[in-house]
């Protein structure tokens, strides 16, 4: 149970990357942290570098609505929740047709329907609490459809989506949401991401990374600006798409006034992701 002076987040895909970058910063400014994942090494790891005091770890499959409303009970008991961040997700890159449909199926498990479980599940104990956030890992790829990523761009709009809803519905229950869209971050999900597609398109990891412009909003930017973000989202009352970097807000912009002005630079900006 949270202790009433502490505040309390609990974040899902907490074992590395942005919710691990996340998890630390959190702790490290005395809030009561709930870390979740699959990866339980990860979370061991966080441990041993966080210690016990104010980390609370469970291995958890965020697809398992049993699992993760369970956690959220064992962390919270009879108490409230600050903040909910539904961060776990999961990539898979290539043609369409070229991803295998059991994997575009997962995708649509993880990076969408864990967010839709997550919700369910901690809406009890946010409006336990007052001010509390629900925050949701988006992406810039739902500012426009991204090519090559077809299903995750897919899902990533439609937490967005969610994101909008929610945020006018949840006021009635005194909890606030938004989320967070970031570009080209140094992840596990952006070296490890399959590409089931052969060809040009098919490019290491590596060279994904060290090819990234050094300015502009695709730079390559740390896991901790995005914790920065969550940070800041919970802090401020009112804003609804935090944007990393800031930038990537230019996307969303011009895409309302037209989308084929959009597509037309995708096209020209990304030609080995357009192009056979």
């Amino acid at each position: 149970m949270s202790h009433p002076t502490t505040k309390s987040i609990f974040i899902t895909g907490a074992g590395s990357g942005m919710g691990r970058a996340g998890a630390q910063l959190f702790h490290q400014r005395g809030w009561r942290v709930a870390a979740v994942d699959l990866n339980e090494e990860g979370l061991d790891a966080l441990s041993a570098e966080l210690g016990g005091d104010r980390l609370w770890t469970r291995q958890v499959d965020v697809t398992d609505k049993v699992q993760l409303d369970g956690a959220l009970a064992d962390f919270c008991g009879a108490g409230g929740l600050d903040m909910m961040w539904n961060n776990a997700g999961i990539g898979e890159s290539g043609w369409f047709e070229d991803v295998p449909y059991e994997a575009a199926m997962r995708l649509v498990d993880v990076n969408f329907k864990a967010v839709l479980t997550g919700a369910y599940a901690a809406l009890p104990y946010l409006e336990k609490a007052p001010g509390s956030l629900m925050f949701s890992t988006s992406s810039s790829s739902a500012t426009y459809g991204m090519p090559q990523i077809a299903v995750y761009s897919a899902t990533k709009h439609a937490v967005k989506g969610l994101t909008e809803a929610l945020s006018v519905e949840w006021q009635r229950h005194g909890v606030r949401v938004a989320d967070v869209l970031p570009g080209l971050i140094d992840t596990a999900i952006l070296r490890h991401t399959p590409n089931h597609s052969a060809g040009a398109a098919a490019r290491p990891a590596d060279d994904v990374t060290a090819s990234a412009p050094k300015k502009g909003p695709f730079r390559l930017m740390p896991a901790s600006s995005v914790a920065d973000a969550a940070w800041a989202a919970y802090r401020h009352p009112t804003r609804l798409h935090w944007y990393v970097p800031a930038s990537i807000g230019w996307l969303d912009r011009l895409k309302a006034i037209s989308p084929e002005f959009v597509r037309a630079q995708v096209r020209r900006a990304l030609p080995r992701l357009t192009e056979r």
